[in-house]
């Protein structure tokens, strides 16, 4: 089975910010984004995701999202 996954907390690493700067940055809720970061967020805000992009000067989406393997139960 796969799962998409928000690669918050690479993008707060590799750039040197915290969660609650890449918030303001973004204009997201810093609430929300900590979801993300911690997969307790199983749906995704597209707009969130456009925010993060513009903020951080993204332009590859797979430098904030990426599909992954998970394990079967």
């Amino acid at each position: 089975m796969k799962k998409v996954e928000v690669k918050i907390q690479t993008l707060t690493k590799q750039r040197g910010i915290s969660l609650r700067e890449l918030s303001r940055l973004a204009d997201v809720r810093h609430a929300a984004l900590s979801e993300l970061a911690s997969g307790k967020r199983s749906n995704i805000n597209f707009s969130h995701i456009e925010k993060i992009a513009e903020a951080l000067c993204i332009s590859d989406i797979r430098e904030i999202i990426d599909l992954v393997e998970v394990g079967r139960d």
